[in-house]
């Protein structure tokens, strides 16, 4: 495969073929970076806990500190899902269903897929989506 040539500054556009193989390839270095940077958070967390041995004599010092490390493992917990989303994200770039709807097989806008690049439904399925939840969860 040829390597894909994108200059600084590249923003997909609609004037160009969608998912050509540039907005491709400018997807997947956005979500590669992404990714990259979760797991960079992640290890940075990881040695934070391991040399957080502080033994904290005051009983509110220590519930703070106790309290801190549940959020942010909660927060770590939110992003390897986040992982697994943008993981999927670059195997339906391989297989050629990126930046398609998974409800109507339409084109999800550039704008949505810039803002949201794991977005596996258009705005308006999402907006459906949610409208269906929404109703469901009032019962």
């Amino acid at each position: 495969m040829a390597k894909i040539v994108i200059e600084e500054g590249y923003a997909p556009s609609d004037a160009e073929p969608f998912m050509n193989e540039r907005q491709r390839e400018y997807f997947r270095r956005k979500l590669q970076g992404w990714k990259q940077d979760i797991l960079r958070e992640a290890q940075d967390t990881l040695v934070a806990l391991q040399s957080e041995n502080e033994n904290h004599p005051d009983l509110t010092d220590r519930a703070s500190s106790e309290t801190d490390r549940a959020i942010e493992l909660r927060a770590r917990d939110r992003q390897r899902k986040l992982i697994a989303k943008i993981d999927s994200a670059l195997a339906r770039i391989e297989d050629g269903s990126y930046g398609y709807c998974e409800e109507t097989g339409e084109p999800i806008s550039l704008k949505r897929l810039e803002a949201r690049p794991i977005a596996t439904l258009s705005l308006e399925a999402q907006e459906r989506h949610e409208r269906r939840e929404r109703v469901y969860r009032d019962d």
